[in-house]
Parts: C-alpha cells; sequence; structure tokens
C-alpha cells in the first residue's frame, strides 16, 4: 500500500514523532492511522502527542565554533512561545544540537535528525527532539543550520543579538587564522551584518538580472528629466554604485566607522595582522523568518522529506 505525504502529515501532529518514524510505521501497520499510532508508542516515539500540529515561531537561534576557528555553525531551533525559548532546558538543548552539527557536519536537515545523537548514540537527535518536546510541554521544531567547515586558511567567526533573536556566520582566509585579532575583526564583520543585513557578499554575486531590473529603473527617471542619453548613462553608474553600496557586504559603510567600507576596515585589519584577510561568505539567520506557511507548504515539506510527490 502506498503512503502519501496526507497520511504521515496526519499522524506526525497527532503524535509529534519525526516523519521518517511517521511513514514507517505507515509503512508496517499497512496504513491503518490507529496501529501505526500504537506502534509507535510501543517505540516511545509517540510521548509529545499532539504537540507537534501547534505552531513553533518563536526559539533560539545559537552558534558554535570550534576552538580553533575553523568550523563553526549556526543553528535555529523554534518553540511556540518566548517563555519556553527562555527556560534553561530549552537553551540547553539547542546547545546540544548545535555541538552536534558542528561535531557530526550532517548534509541536511534529514540527515541530522536519523543521525545517532553524539551526546547518546542509543537515540536518535530526532528521538532527543521527541524526548525534549514532551519534557518542556511544547512543539519545537529543529528547523535550519548553516555549517561552515574546511576551507584553507578558513577562519570563522559568530555573532548572536538579542539572546538569540538573529545570528550571523562569518568565514574569512588568511594566513593568521586562529590569531585573537582576527577573531575580533570577524566578530565586528558579523555584527555589522546583523545590523546592516547585507544581501550579497560582492558586486559578482548580484544576479544579472536584479542589476538590470535596477538599470531600468534608473533609466526610466533619468529619462524623465529630459538629460541627453550620454549623460543618463553617467546617472545611472552613480547610481549603480549606490545599490551596490547597499547591498553588498563588502561595499558598505562599516557600521563602527561609517567613514570606511567594510572592505577597508578588513584592508586595515588584515595590514595590522601582516595578511590579507579575504571574506568568502556569511550567513544570517532571523528567529521565525518565513515561518507563516500555509498547511499544503507544509504538507509539501513533508512530502519532499519523505520522498512522496
Amino acid at each position: 500500500m502506498a503512503i502519501t505525504a496526507a497520511q504521515i502529515n496526519e499522524l506526525r501532529k497527532t503524535t509529534g514523532a519525526g516523519m521518517l518514524d511517521c511513514k514507517k510505521a505507515l509503512e508496517e501497520m499497512g496504513g491503518d492511522m490507529e496501529q501505526a499510532v500504537d506502534y509507535l508508542r510501543k517505540k516511545g516515539l509517540a510521548a509529545a502527542s499532539k504537540k507537534a500540529g501547534r505552531a513553533a515561531t518563536e526559539g533560539m537561534i545559537t552558534a558554535a565554533v570550534t576552538a580553533d576557528g575553523t568550523s563553526g555553525v549556526l543553528v535555529e531551533i523554534n518553540s511556540e512561545t518566548d517563555f519556553v525559548a527562555k527556560n534553561d532546558k530549552f537553551q540547553d538543548f539547542v546547545k546540544q544540537v548545535a555541538d552536534h552539527v558542528l561535531q557530526q557536519q550532517p548534509a541536511d536537515l534529514e540527515a541530522l535528525l536519523a543521525q545517532p545523537f553524539c551526546g547518546d548514540s542509543s537515540k536518535t537527535v530526532q528521538t532527543l527532539l521527541t524526548e525534549t518536546i514532551s519534557v518542556i510541554g511544547e512543539n519545537m521544531q529543529i528547523r535550519r543550520f548553516a555549517s561552515y567547515a574546511g576551507t584553507a586558511n578558513g577562519q570563522v567567526g559568530s555573532y548572536i543579538h538579542a539572546g538569540g533573536k538573529i545570528g550571523v556566520l562569518v568565514e574569512a582566509t588568511c594566513n593568521t587564522a586562529g590569531n585573537e585579532q582576527l577573531t575580533g575583526c570577524l566578530k565586528d564583520v558579523a555584527m555589522h551584518i546583523a545590523a546592516a543585513s547585507p544581501a550579497y557578499l560582492q558586486r559578482s554575486e548580484v544576479p544579472v538580472d536584479v542589476l538590470e531590473r535596477e538599470k531600468e529603473i534608473y533609466r526610466d527617471k533619468a529619462r524623465q528629466t529630459g538629460k541627453p542619453d550620454n549623460i543618463i548613462e553617467k546617472i545611472i553608474e552613480g547610481q549603480v554604485n549606490k545599490f551596490y553600496a547597499d547591498i553588498c557586504l563588502l561595499e558598505q559603510a562599516f557600521v563602527k566607522d561609517p567613514d570606511k567600507s567594510v572592505q577597508k576596515y578588513i584592508d586595515e585589519a588584515g595590514k595590522a595582522l601582516g595578511s590579507p584577510i579575504s571574506l568568502t561568505r556569511f550567513t544570517k539567520f532571523i528567529l521565525g523568518e518565513g515561518l507563516e506557511k500555509k498547511e499544503s507548504d507544509f504538507a509539501a515539506e513533508v512530502a519532499a522529506a519523505a520522498g512522496l510527490k
């Protein structure tokens, strides 16, 4: 019997068990919902019964970085209320998951949930999540993570703002990776990213269609002034430079010293270190961003994670 995404979704809501566990239970029980619930209860996977259907849009973002600074992760875990997000047990769970991601480097969220938990290999991360939901009494969701590792001469910096409402991970390469001054520099850059919200690292990352759309807007506005084409093109060039300065990290005015760009700040830091610093990538998470989804959207995610159409 073919198992549908709707069945998995219903069982997940009823029991709070993970998507893969729900799929397996339905397959084992031939699609019988009641027997599948009993199957999960016997396996100890339905302890968080009926909590999984409740919206989890609060929570916490945290970062974990190795002692040498060469690897780092950013993790977002959601809860239903801000009250629970401030709970020590919830925060300890978030830290445990971040440390696990840092150590095990899962390929994606599905792989993470299926991995044996590094703190207790007798249970998976999904089982740990289900048990924590049962103890805390609210639905929780390991929503997403970013992981940086393996870059030659790479060093990772992080910044968490407002107790976990915003999180930033940034990576750079430098021949003096591990230096405390470089660590401080990357924290400053991460704080800048949290405040300034760049969309891209540098000009070369801006998609052509995005740039052309901006140019067309500038061109139309300039034409309305009646200026000749050669002047219009110069106006567009100036507007494009301002556009880059707004959305590209390296060209933004550095928040701690607006008289210099981020690029100039890291150039000066590299000179002081005696080795150039090159920013390579960054990730910014905002807590709960984009979580207002329709039920059909959630069902589609369930289907994708379970390998169904």
